[in-house]
């Protein structure tokens, strides 16, 4: 049995399940889908190496999308809101309904899929608190306490988010799912000595239990990091063989991913159009038996095996897919992209969905440890951040490294060196990239706040861009 929170009932009496069915029911026969969203979540956070804040929160909303015939189509009306009783609901439906009245007819328009009521659909919220939190506590407080000693400053936060997502449509798809979400993120930081340059060394982790979390581990790999730099080496801009480790690989594969549209790989606005109105669908990206992929049924990093779509993202999701199954998409397979993400339409009724995570393999064998070990000179990156688009027609990238970027000679990691700014696309380093590790649960850096799902190799790239030396620390 799935551990719940106790049954708590909105005003009037009503649980969640009564007041999506009141909500269908307004709509009043007229087609359209409602989406109850309950979180409570919980952090830890801390700063000079003493535990600073902790916090929990919930939060109930409703979104709520009306459809309406009108001249030339159907139109969407959506309106989105807290939800407390039925007053909520009644004002949430009736503001959907209005700004479906007035709108224009949409061009993803198909019929819902038809459904039933699944079991267990009007349990009420699974629990979440910050109890999660209490062998983690334990440990990170003697991680402190020996880091105040030792002359070493952590920074960093936990947070854990329990959300239960309820969907209901007109058709009659009833489904309720449980996202657990945790993450850690710990920043290590070692001041300056004899005048030198002072060290930052970074470790992240990503759960669905809290009990999977060793702070022990992240604590020695933090302490081989800071130990990497001891000894300082400026070094200039240029293209260096570069190895990317997971957490940076995934920052990458997820903007690829968040581009993935047919639509636009059709209309010639992402780097995934071919020439002539075509796609590069069937092109070989890479010479690396690469298969990048999504999957709501990934142990440990599953997601809800339905779609859930509160607004629509153009040629990427639509509302009119609420309630269709969901399931494994290979989008790259064995080094060509083979899939590209699509809502249903009339001509294509499968559905490409793209689910919270993104899994790779490569045909790895080797650890990161060993990919260093056969490195004559290079570098080793910690992680990405302020990554933005520059040119979506190839995907270019622009961002920064940061918390370590390490000198490699003859298979030893010998020194740290500056930051660089990079510009690189995920979809050319995936062309150029000439050996993958084995495959790992990661941690984004850059992406945490939104995307915490990801298996990626660790990549070797031979001339990885970096533009400029970058002053940040």
């Amino acid at each position: 049995m799935e551990e719940q929170a106790p049954q708590e009932l909105a005003a009037g009496g009503a649980p969640v399940a009564s007041l999506l069915e009141m909500a269908l029911a307004r709509l009043g026969g007229s087609a359209g889908s409602v989406v109850v969203d309950e979180a409570t979540s919980a952090n830890l956070r801390w700063a000079n190496s003493s535990l600073t804040t902790n916090g929990q929160m919930h939060e109930r909303r409703m979104t709520v999308v009306a459809h309406a015939e009108v001249a030339g189509g159907t139109a969407v009306g959506i309106a989105s809101g807290p939800l407390v009783g039925p007053a909520d609901v009644e004002q949430l439906v009736d503001q959907a309904t209005a700004a479906a009245a007035v709108s224009g007819p949409v061009e993803d328009a198909v019929e819902l899929v038809p459904g039933t009521a699944a079991d267990g659909w009007q349990e009420p919220a699974a629990a979440g608190g910050i109890e999660v939190f209490a062998d983690l506590a334990r440990g990170l407080g003697g991680q402190l306490e020996r880091a105040r000693r030792e002359g070493t400053v952590w920074f960093g936060f936990a947070e854990y988010v329990v959300t239960t997502t309820w969907l209901g449509t007109s058709t009659g798809v009833r489904r309720r799912s449980v996202d657990r979400m945790g993450r850690i993120e710990v920043n290590a930081k070692r001041p300056a000595e004899d005048g030198g340059r002072g060290a930052s060394a970074w470790v992240g982790q990503a759960c669905e239990d809290f009990a999977e979390v060793d702070v022990d581990a992240m604590a020695v790999e933090l302490d081989r990091r800071l130990g990497w730099s001891r000894r300082s080496v400026d070094l200039p801009a240029g293209r260096y063989e570069t190895l990317l480790p997971p957490s940076a690989v995934a920052d990458c594969m997820i903007y690829a991913y968040w581009t993935m549209s047919r639509r636009d790989a059709e209309e010639g606005r992402n780097v995934y159009a071919g020439e002539g109105g075509r796609t590069r669908l069937g092109e070989r990206l890479t010479s690396l038996p690469f298969t990048l992929a999504s999957d709501p049924a990934a142990p440990g990093m599953g997601t809800a095996d339905h779609a859930v779509v509160r607004a629509p993202a153009s040629g990427m999701t639509s509302v009119f897919d609420n309630g269709a199954p969901v399931e494994r998409v290979q989008w790259i397979t064995d080094g060509v992209l083979t899939e590209l993400v699509a809502p249903r339409t009339p001509a294509d009724p499968v559905l490409r969905f793209p689910v919270d995570n993104l899994l790779a393999e490569a045909g790895g064998t080797a650890t990161l440890d060993e990919m260093i070990a056969r490195t004559e000179r290079g570098l080793l990156l910690t992680c990405l951040w302020y990554m933005r688009e520059v040119d979506p027609e190839t995907l270019l990238l622009t961002g920064l490294t940061r918390d370590g970027v390490y000198l490699v000679e003859d298979g030893q990691v010998v020194a740290q060196v500056n930051n660089f700014r990079f510009n690189e696309s995920p979809v050319d380093l995936l062309r150029r990239a000439t050996e993958a590790s084995v495959s790992e649960q990661t941690l984004c850096r850059e992406w945490n706040d939104w995307f915490t799902r990801t298996r990626m190799p660790a990549l070797r790239v031979p001339d990885f861009n970096m533009s400029t030396v970058s002053q940040a620390s």
